[in-house]
């Protein structure tokens, strides 16, 4: 498969070298252009490109960059993907932490719905739930015990599907979280985030998302990451996630 990554941070990054790993044509780009971006491109043996090249002609496109940089993307820049072609958007907001304040998401719209008007295409949210040390790291064959789950969310079927392939090739179960709409019962502090859970306790997870609840319990995420020190393990982390909410 021809797979355009756009951003190549941790998670964008870690998909880009798991997914040429497998025998993929991965083709990645980041904001600072070829250049920047060719010495990670060859040590994962992928192929550097601008950002219209990495989707030119892509089976399946990534975006892996923070919300801001979304906006700054050419509005025009998927006229000649063909709508066939699943886009999938790994973001999050992190508004006082890491982004601006967004206005429609500040009043409640759904991030990816957001992305997805931006982006004047639809998008699968999926990768977004998951940490990036979760993702490097604790992937597993399919029908491992225990194995871990991401959450995918979207309105095409058919590119849904396409998706939960992709999760499933790189380790993890994927559980079918419903339409984009629903998909804020994977947004950031929602029992589904970054728990490291397995797919049974991933569905039980986003069932017991309560609209609107999440942002208030986002806002908490500053003062407890204080509380675990300047360099908190993987397994602090999770325990963080899931001590927002705890499942019954």
């Amino acid at each position: 498969m021809k797979i355009g990554i756009i951003g190549v941070g941790n998670i964008g990054g870690t998909l880009a070298r798991k997914l040429a790993s497998a025998g993929h044509e991965v083709r990645v780009a980041n904001s600072k252009g070829v250049g920047d971006v060719k010495p990670f491109a060859d040590e994962v043996e992928a192929t550097a490109a601008d950002t219209r090249g990495a989707i030119s002609g892509a089976d399946l496109v990534i975006m892996s960059i923070p919300l801001p940089a979304l906006e700054k993307l050419p509005k025009d820049l998927f006229k000649d993907v063909p709508e066939s072609v699943p886009v999938v958007d790994t973001s999050n907001y992190y508004p006082g932490m890491r982004d601006p304040q967004i206005a429609d998401l500040d009043a409640g719209e759904v991030e990816s719905v957001w992305v997805s008007k931006q982006l004047g295409r639809p998008v699968i949210k999926t990768f977004n739930n998951i940490l990036a040390e979760t993702l490097a790291k604790l992937g597993q064959p399919e029908g491992a015990p225990g194995r871990l789950a991401v959450a995918v969310a979207g309105d095409d079927a058919g590119a849904k599907q396409v998706v939960m392939g992709i999760v499933n090739e790189v380790g993890f179960d994927p559980v079918d979280a419903g339409t984009l709409a629903e998909s804020w019962r994977q947004q950031p502090s929602t029992p589904a985030y970054c728990c490291d859970y397995d797919a049974a306790t991933m569905r039980k997870a986003l069932a017991a998302a309560v609209r609107g609840e999440a942002p208030k319990k986002r806002d908490q995420l500053l003062d407890k990451m204080r509380t675990l020190g300047p360099n908190p393990t993987h397994a602090d982390m999770v325990a963080m996630n899931r001590s927002l909410n705890p499942l019954t």
